[in-house]
């Protein structure tokens, strides 16, 4: 049986999250911005075809966005996460294995359904009757060559937002990955579609074809994998478990200069709370803690200082509070006057599950009150994030990003509900 191997994929999907609530959007160029409102992270089709590129600076397009009433959002993560988790959950009712690849992409294992074509038609509108998020779906027998079929699905209006890649002919499938280049591929940016030019590949088809022996010698076993995916060899395998981090960064770039170290420890309390919330989530325990401190590395007019440091715990611990002291007193070793800090961040290695940590004869308990950290997750997922906290945060707001464009948290706040 031929593998049938869906990848549902959103539209737009930030702008989409916020069109749900703001129908008046729907035929508006909307972008959303990155933190401190900096960089375009998404764009609608009609931004698009005012030439507004991905990652494209906002103050680049400010005359563009006037010229013709472009409309610039702050970017809403936990609106975004929520819609996310409703879209995910609508698909994992079409099959028992799924992957979710990312925050607007989830791979479905739709092999053997009956009446496939009529299912992802299904799918799709459903997600959007229930969620108003639009999708397409592309099929094939890797996860490689589906995601190619969902940019055939986003591209080409006749295949009505789902496209399968098994029902073409070889003829079909020599002519179309003949046409499409092979920076579309999954995985091959801008620098390989260079290289492999040099070697006369162009097109997808190229790629497909190319003498595996020299592919591989040139570019690793990586790109190999990629070729044999595009023959319809599967080389990835969907995951369903998603692994245990064996490292958590938390980080933040800050909405305005910081230069006083009450303020960057207000910060990393921040986000040492972050990073143990994920810690505790998977079961784990850190043993190393890293934290850094950077200056705004893009204005060169001004002193640099980019200082870090690292510092293994005496005992493995998942407590916030415990790594609080940690980050607390390296900041202060850390912290130099005289320099504007833009950025810092706390980085938790040396992971290992809970029941797995070695024991010390002198201390054989980890660090921490378990029963204390279940409260305090219990309270802020009941009550929302930031709930109950650490002394030493959110006294200061100083170092917060910019978020002057934000719409409101509507599915995850309260005071935000829309009203009819």
């Amino acid at each position: 049986m031929t593998p049938q191997l869906a990848l549902v994929d959103c539209n737009n999907f930030y702008v989409s999250c916020e069109r749900v609530f703001r129908p008046d959007l729907t035929h508006v160029p909307l972008v959303v911005l990155s933190n401190n409102d900096g960089c375009v992270v998404s764009r609608s089709n009609e931004a698009k075809d005012l030439g507004i590129r991905m990652g494209q600076p906002w103050f680049e397009c400010q005359a563009l966005a006037e010229a013709h009433g472009m409309l610039a959002l702050s970017s809403n993560y936990a609106l975004y996460a929520d819609m996310s988790n409703r879209v995910m959950s609508i698909l994992s009712d079409y099959a028992a294995r799924h992957e979710v690849y990312s925050i607007d992409e989830c791979f479905v294992d739709l092999t053997g359904t009956p009446r496939l074509k009529q299912t992802s038609y299904d799918m799709r509108e459903r997600v959007m009757a229930w969620t108003g998020i639009p999708v397409c779906v592309g099929l094939g027998p890797t996860k490689t060559l589906a995601k190619l079929a969902n940019h055939i699905a986003k591209k080409h209006p006749r295949s009505k937002g789902v496209f399968n890649y098994n029902d073409l002919t070889p003829a079909q499938k020599t002519k179309l990955l003949g046409q499409i280049d092979v920076s579309e591929v999954w995985g091959v940016g801008r620098k390989i579609s260079a290289r492999l030019a040099e070697h006369g590949i162009h097109s997808v088809q190229d790629l497909r074809v190319a003498h595996t022996p020299t592919l591989r010698a040139q570019f690793g076993v990586v790109l190999e994998k990629t070729q044999r995916e595009l023959q319809g060899t599967a080389c990835l395998d969907l995951q369903e478990m998603v692994p245990d981090k064996q490292q958590i960064i938390s980080s933040r770039s800050f909405g305005q200069t910081v230069t006083e170290v009450a303020v960057l420890k207000d910060a990393m309390s921040t986000f040492v709370a972050n990073a143990c919330v994920k810690l505790r989530a998977q079961g784990s325990y850190a043993a190393l803690i890293h934290v850094f401190l950077c200056t705004n590395r893009f204005r060169q007019d001004l002193p640099q200082y980019n200082p870090s440091f690292s510092v293994p715990l005496p005992q493995p611990t998942n407590d916030s509070l415990v790594v609080n002291r940690w980050a607390d007193h390296l900041v202060g070793r850390l912290f130099k006057p005289g320099y504007g800090y833009k950025k810092a961040g706390i980085m938790l290695g040396q992971i290992t599950p809970v029941g797995h940590t070695q024991a010390d004869w002198l201390e054989p308990a980890p660090a921490g009150d378990t029963r204390l950290m279940q409260a305090l997750d219990g309270l802020n997922q009941r009550y929302g994030r930031g709930t109950v906290k650490v002394s030493t945060q959110g006294a200061h707001h100083a170092w917060q990003m910019k978020q002057e464009r934000k719409s409101p948290s509507y599915t995850t706040d309260w005071q935000s509900l829309p009203c009819i």
